[in-house]
């Protein structure tokens, strides 16, 4: 008779179906799950840099509108005098709600045993609730943006299209616009549509300004992740609104950030790009149901922190 080991090998399952559906059954698990799913990301949080903490289901922030700087000329001072005392501009209070935003869709066992690889049905699942999640925040953090940022806008020297387009330029003189007002800012960002990618990624006169023999220029499938100094972000035409294919420049440090609600309740896994997922297993119909959601709110605290570029 063969010796037996100490300590015993420890349970295990076995079987893909068992393994698929306990997973389904553990947050701890999705949540492992989710963070693999690297390439769902928010062009929100990319946006508005500042977090915020949510009480009672509204946030309260200041609309800083006033230069940074305080409400009297500073003087000369007498040896043994005392300073002369200002006060700092104060911006307007503000209040907003945040919104649970989610949906849900379902999974049948019949799907999850017949796709191949099996498990892939789960990650399809997951996909689609977390990425309509992100759809709709990132329209409702790019109309924030576009209705925030009021500033008289810089018009293109001509439609970006046009042979005779002057694109960095039209940059460089809504980041002037941005840096010169002495408040602080400092454009980082701009974010623009694919469509307006396109024209600028392949303009003659940025290609000419670029490094020659390096195979990160686009024409070898590179990309151009910054320009003029500003980190480039890009968005489908149908998230901005009202299809305005307009181009922002901003300082995404000072314009804002997302408030969001981040107290876990019973049953929800959390991605790292702060969406929640929960499952369901409804017996009686053989299926699992599965919602995500995030509970936010874009909030635009310096409007002057941004500038948008029209007629490109």
């Amino acid at each position: 008779m063969p010796l037996q080991t100490y300590p015993p090998a420890p349970a295990s399952l076995s079987g893909d179906l068992l393994t698929i559906n306990r997973m389904l059954a553990n947050p701890t698990v999705i949540q492992r799950r989710l963070r693999q799913l690297t390439d769902i990301q928010f062009v929100a949080d990319r946006l508005l840099l500042a977090k915020y903490r949510t009480s009672g289901g509204a946030v309260a922030y200041e609309i800083n509108d006033q230069p940074l700087f305080t409400n009297r000329s500073i003087t000369a001072v007498s040896p043994g005098s005392e300073y002369p005392r200002a006060l700092p501009q104060s911006g307007t209070a503000a209040l907003a709600n945040v919104s649970k935003w989610g949906q849900a869709t379902e999974l049948t066992d019949e799907r999850i045993k017949r796709s191949v690889p099996m498990g892939s049905a789960v990650d399809w699942a997951l996909r689609i609730v977390v990425n309509t999640v992100v759809q709709k925040i990132d329209r409702l953090a790019i109309a924030a943006v576009a209705s925030g940022i009021t500033a008289t806008p810089v018009t293109a020297g001509a439609a970006w299209n046009n042979s005779g387009a002057t694109i960095l330029r039209d940059i460089e003189r809504a980041k002037a616009e941005v840096d010169g007002q002495e408040m602080g800012y400092r454009a980082d960002t701009i974010l623009m549509t694919n469509t307006k990618y396109a024209y600028m990624v392949s303009d003659d006169k940025i290609a000419t300004l670029r490094r020659r023999e390096t195979s990160d220029n686009p024409v070898y499938g590179g990309t151009i992740e910054t320009i003029a100094g500003l980190k480039v972000i890009t968005t489908p035409v149908a998230n901005m609104p009202g299809g305005a294919d307009d181009v922002y420049v901003l300082d995404s440090q000072a314009l804002g950030g997302m408030a969001d609600e981040t107290e876990l309740d019973p049953g929800y896994a959390t991605a790292e790009n702060g969406v929640q997922v929960q499952t369901r297993r409804v017996a009686e119909r053989d299926v699992w149901h599965m919602w995500a959601r995030r509970i936010t709110v874009p909030v635009i605290t310096d409007p002057l922190a941004g500038r948008k570029i029209v007629s490109t």
